[in-house]
């Protein structure tokens, strides 16, 4: 089931910041984060519902809020 049109706000990921920790793959409620084959995080937003639980993990930031207009 795609549950991606639900959210309202999308996370983002900068890369430049991004440590590759997996926080944000650990605490994904929905398993909508899978880490590439050099273990940085890539988020499938046919299943992300916009939580932010990631955004809420990463302790440096990485993971942006940006809004989301497909929904509207």
């Amino acid at each position: 089931r795609k549950t991606g049109d639900w959210r309202v706000e999308r996370p983002g990921i900068d890369y430049d910041r991004c440590t590759r920790c997996g926080l944000c793959f650990v605490a994904c409620p929905d398993a909508a984060i899978s880490l590439d084959e050099r273990g940085y995080p890539v988020i499938d937003y046919e299943h992300c519902k916009g939580c932010m639980i990631c955004r809420e993990q990463c302790p440096l930031e990485a993971v942006e809020t940006q809004k989301e207009t497909r929904s509207w």
